[in-house]
C-alpha cells in the first residue's frame, strides 16, 4: 500500500515475534511489518544476511538487545537500505569478559539438560524488579524462551559472544535514529544507550521510567508511541 512504511523488527535473545506483539498490533495501520528470524545462525553477520535476504529493498529497522546487535551489523552490510533506525535496550560494545563468562555458565546449564532453568535465571535481568510478580508477563517471557528452544539459544549466545565492537561505525549512521532504554535496565544499562545516542549524529534518546530490559513488553504503550513518532516523523 503506497505511503506505508516497511518495518523490520529484530527480536532479542530467547525472544520471538511476541516480544513485539503490542507494537505489531498498534503500528499495523501505518507499516508493513516483518519480524526477522534470528534463531538459525551463530554469527551476527549471518543473522544480518538472512534478515536482509527476507526484507524489502528499503525499510525502517528496529532491534531490541541482541536484535540491536544484529541491527548494527545490518547497518554495516547494507546502510543504504535502512531508512530509519531504532535501537532498544542494547549496546554497541563487544562482550566483556564478565558477560562472556555469564553466557558460558548458561550454555553449560543448557548442555547439562537444564535448559528450562535458563529463563528463570535470566528473568531478573529481563524485567524491572516490580514486574517479577506479574504472572502474565513472566509467563509470556518463559513461553517465548521455550519456543525458541535450546539449540537456537546456543547459536544466539555464540553470535553474541563473538560480535564485534560497533562503536567505530556509529558516527557514520546518517538515517533518523531513536535510542530507547528502560532506566532500570540492568542487562544493557542506560549508559550504553547514552553512548550510542552520543555517537550517532542527529539521534535522540528516550528513557522509560520504572522499566527494565524488555521495554516493548514492560512499557508497550510508551514504546509504541515512540516508534509511531519515529516512523511518521
Amino acid at each position: 500500500m503506497p505511503g506505508r512504511a516497511n518495518l523490520l523488527l529484530l527480536p532479542g535473545l530467547l525472544c520471538d515475534s511476541r516480544l513485539w506483539a503490542a507494537q505489531i498490533d498498534a503500528l499495523s495501520d501505518i507499516a508493513n511489518i516483518t519480524v526477522a528470524d534470528l534463531t538459525r545462525d551463530e554469527t551476527m553477520e549471518a543473522m544480518a544476511r538472512r534478515a536482509l535476504d527476507n526484507a524489502p529493498d528499503l525499510f525502517a529497522l528496529a532491534g531490541l538487545s541482541m536484535g540491536g546487535y544484529a541491527a548494527l551489523e545490518i547497518m554495516r552490510q547494507a546502510p543504504r537500505r535502512v531508512e530509519r533506525l531504532a535501537l532498544l535496550d542494547t549496546g554497541a560494545r563487544a562482550d566483556t569478559p564478565e558477560q562472556t563468562a555469564r553466557r558460558r555458565d548458561l550454555i553449560a546449564l543448557a548442555d547439562r539438560g537444564q535448559f528450562k532453568a535458563v529463563s528463570p535465571r535470566l528473568l531478573p535481568l529481563f524485567v524491572h524488579p516490580a514486574r517479577l510478580d506479574d504472572e502474565r508477563l513472566v509467563a509470556a517471557i518463559q513461553a517465548m524462551a521455550g519456543s525458541v528452544g535450546k539449540d537456537a539459544f546456543l547459536r544466539q549466545q555464540k553470535a553474541i559472544m563473538d560480535r564485534r565492537d560497533s562503536r567505530p561505525g556509529l558516527p557514520d549512521i546518517r538515517c533518523d535514529t531513536v535510542v530507547i532504554c528502560g532506566r532500570q535496565d540492568v542487562l544493557t544499562p542506560l549508559e550504553l544507550s547514552e553512548e550510542i545516542a552520543a555517537l550517532v549524529p542527529s539521534s535522540r534518546l528516550i528513557v522509560l521510567e520504572k522499566c527494565g530490559h524488555l521495554s516493548t513488553m514492560e512499557r508497550p504503550d510508551e514504546v509504541t508511541r515512540a516508534l509511531r513518532d519515529w516512523l511518521v516523523g
